[in-house]
């Protein structure tokens, strides 16, 4: 392009006045057009008159980019007081003076040093001044003036981006908008057509076009399908002066990509498909997997699978895989091969998230048909039931049977089954099977208080192949008889006070009982029949399974009862009755007026009121005294070594042990007291045991009235037999004496109470005719010499 230069005339004018200043007065820089100032002259008193000279300046104007051999000429600086002489001196100062644009100072002559660009900047502020080179003063105030700088077309438009990015769904109408682009001119648009864009595309067409003035890039062509083709590229031309000839241009790419619609249904690429399954093969198996085809991405191509109809709807299912969008078959009830062997299931594919624009092309979903064989495998016996309730009662002999359990082979075969019962559910082997008919029955008693229920498995297993075999649980329930009679509910501390009256209450007591009847307990309570009558209490029923101690009479004393047992029998109401007696023991206490207990103990009685504190403490120190000389004794005893009275081992006494102490013989009868064995009424009174610890709530066991004159050999035996069979007899052995020997003894009576001659006298040499049981005592008495060893 070629430039041409235009040189910048300068304008500009003078008006003078005549400024009469004293020479007290400051010269002033301000302008102040038609200002007149006025002063005295010291030296002659005349008047001076004078006016500030004004500048007036245009605009200077240069070109840019300036590539002329020369600098070029901005314009030129004059005043009025320049004579020519070379006095004065102009002075250029401002944007870029010195460094842009230089003054020649005796000329007053401004040029640009360098090449200009308006792009960068456009304006140029400077200010200039004359100054008399002798006096260093200002002839003319300091004027500012500007330059601007013309603009050429040296700029090409530049896009805000290097590439775009957009998308636009597809199936678009004509004339949808895309995206936006801009490019920009860095020329001066005021001036000429520099900035003056214009769109073209360049690339993408037919699909596209762009509008010239704005830069909207729109869809040219109707129903663009992303199946087809998803990624464009398009190029777009940015061209200034208006889009004439010789103007300068950029561009820019824009990728576009068409977005997916829900515009294509499902199909499935086969319109049959073939499974099978094995009938052992439990709900939830897959069975396999199918899948419809579908063009779309994402939510669009989201497809639910389903079961339309066919046979096997209601044992069979599918579900969908959300990652793979495959249906996938699995079996949802248990499969009988000898029940059927095919099924046929219509499964239908449906798009989840239709777009209602295209519903016009069609239902978007598709159907196939699928067959799935059953085949045949071996199964386990199969129960009548999923689980079996039995109730039995807990007095059902051993040996019965509670039940039954019946099992199949499912399979034509129909393999025959035997029962067992899983020992790990049943460690106490109570309960057994018969192997052939499954029926259960009891090996052991039964005892409900002790476990109400039993839980055990029963196990059907196939005969001709062990492998097969079921398990079902069996639920025992223990049904309640009265097995158990009432006894009382607590251990109850009763007293009665020594001033009680008659009819007073003096305790409460309930009852428990380990059976549970239907209808609740129910219980009774009275004296045994011997106390029926009882001269000192009385117990009354209070109807709601407790009883009231009620005294009988007025006053008691301690000096002659401290204690009283009260047997209670308590009835239930259940069948059979059972019953129980329980004592009660009722100390006599001494009681305040308000009947609150002070004492119980009967050596108190024997105090004398009078006895002073001094006094009982002499006493407990006394007490104190002996108990520590009877520690002393005995820690003394004990520390003492005892000799053996036999050192031989040999010696045959070590076996023999002894007391020191010899009985009375048959004669002795205060050692035993023989009237009880003459009087067997007298051993019916109820006495507590002395081999074993008495409890304080125990049972009488009454027997049945023994009549007078009873022989005494019979009253030993049965006295004997209800020992042995007393089920409240101890664990342990125990001793019982008894004054008769019996008859036909081999050995007749070994006591020596009997003997009338001495112990020289007596032959011992027949135990040796006893055999080996007497072979100790036959050396022991025998030989001749041993009562000298």
């Amino acid at each position: 392009m070629r430039t041409q230069s235009f040189l910048a005339v300068l304008l500009w004018s003078s008006v003078f006045y005549v400024v009469h200043m004293t020479p007290s007065q400051k010269r002033t820089n301000k302008h102040s057009h038609g200002e007149r100032i006025t002063g005295m002259s010291e030296s002659d008193g005349k008047t001076l008159h004078r006016t500030k000279r004004g500048w007036m300046w245009n605009q200077f104007f240069l070109l840019e980019e300036y590539t002329g051999p020369d600098t070029q000429y901005v314009g030129k600086l004059h005043t009025d007081q320049d004579k020519g002489d070379g006095n004065l001196k102009y002075i250029l100062t401002g944007d870029g003076a010195g460094s842009l644009f230089i003054i020649d100072e005796n000329t007053g002559d401004i040029h640009a040093a360098k090449k200009l660009d308006r792009e960068e900047k456009s304006l140029y502020v400077l200010r200039a001044k004359a100054i008399d080179r002798k006096t260093g003063r200002q002839v003319e105030p300091e004027s500012e003036f500007i330059i601007k700088i013309h603009d050429i077309n040296d700029n090409e438009p530049k896009f805000t981006k290097d590439m775009y990015t957009a998308s636009v769904p597809e199936m678009s109408g004509v004339g949808t908008s895309v995206i936006q682009v801009t490019a920009t001119d860095a020329d001066d648009a005021n001036y000429g057509n520099s900035a003056k864009v214009v769109y073209s595309i360049l690339q993408g067409q037919p699909y596209f076009s762009v509008d010239p003035e704005t830069g909207i890039i729109k869809t040219a062509l109707p129903d663009m399908s992303r199946e087809n083709r998803e990624q464009y590229q398009v190029v777009i031309q940015a061209k200034d002066m208006g889009g004439q000839m010789g103007g300068l241009s950029g561009t820019t790419t824009v990728n576009i990509t068409l977005t997916d619609v829900n515009d294509n249904p499902p199909r499935f690429p086969q319109s049959s498909y073939q499974f099978s399954s094995p009938e052992s093969a439990p709900p939830g198996t897959p069975l396999g997997r199918i899948k419809a085809n579908d063009p779309d991405v994402g939510e669009n191509a989201e497809i639910e699978y389903s079961i339309s109809n066919g046979d096997g709807s209601d044992m069979f299912d599918i579900i969908t895989d959300k990652d793979t969008q495959e249906g996938i078959i699995t079996v949802k009830k248990r499969l009988d091969f000898e029940n059927k062997v095919l099924y046929t299931l219509r499964i239908e594919a449906t798009n989840t998230h239709p777009d209602p624009r295209f519903l016009q092309l069609g239902p978007f979903k598709d159907t196939a048909l699928v067959k799935i064989s059953v085949e045949d495998t071996d199964e386990p016996p199969v129960f009548s039931r999923p689980w079996y309730l039995i109730e039995v009662d807990e007095d059902a002999k051993e040996g019965s049977i509670i039940g039954q359990i019946v099992a199949q082979d499912p399979d034509i075969a129909k393999n025959a089954i035997k029962y067992s019962v899983d020992r790990h559910t049943d460690l106490d082997r109570i309960f057994n099977i018969y192997s052939g008919n499954g029926s259960l029955f009891l090996s052991k008693p039964l005892d409900r208080e002790e476990t109400p229920w039993h839980n055990i498995t029963v196990i059907a297993t196939e005969i001709n192949n062990p492998k097969q075999s079921s398990q079902i649980p069996v639920f025992i329930r223990i049904l309640d008889i009265n097995d158990h009679a009432p006894e009382f509910a607590n251990y109850y501390e009763t007293f009665v006070c020594e001033n009680a009256k008659a009819g007073q209450l003096i305790q409460t007591v309930s009852a428990i009982d380990k059976d549970q009847p239907p209808r609740g307990h129910k219980f009774f309570f009275e004296l045994v029949p011997e106390f029926a009558v009882h001269p000192n209490f009385s117990v009354v029923d209070n109807k709601d399974n407790t009883a009231g101690i009620m005294t009988r009479r007025n006053g008691y004393s301690r000096s002659k009862t401290s204690t009283y047992l009260l047997p209670i029998i308590i009835f239930d109401n259940d069948y059979p009755i059972q019953s129980s007696t329980g004592t009660l023991t009722i100390r006599v206490c001494a009681c305040d007026s308000r009947g609150n207990m002070q004492s119980c103990s009967a050596e108190a009685l024997l105090l004398p009121a009078g006895l002073s504190t001094g006094a009982l403490v002499a006493i407990l120190l006394c007490i104190i005294i002996l108990l520590v000389l009877v520690v002393l004794f005995t820690a003394l005893k004990r520390q003492r070594k005892k000799e053996p009275l036999i050192i031989s081992k040999d010696d045959v006494r070590d076996n023999i042990v002894t007391y020191n102490d010899e009985g009375g013989g048959e004669e002795d009868t205060q050692a035993f007291d023989i009237g009880t064995l003459r009087n067997p009424e007298a051993r019916e009174e109820s006495k507590m045991r002395r081999d074993v610890i008495p409890e304080t709530i125990f049972q009488i066991r009454r027997t049945a009235p023994l009549w007078e004159n009873i022989d005494v050999q019979d009253f030993i035996h049965r006295r004997l037999k209800e020992n042995d069979l007393d089920p409240a007899a101890p664990p342990y052995d125990s001793l019982a004496t008894y004054a008769y020997e019996g008859n036909d003894s081999i050995a007749n009576s070994l006591s020596s109470l009997e003997s009338l001659t001495t112990e020289g006298n007596q032959d011992y040499d027949y135990l040796s005719d006893w055999g080996p049981r007497f072979k100790k005592l036959a050396d022991m008495y025998g030989g001749e010499d041993s009562d000298r060893d």
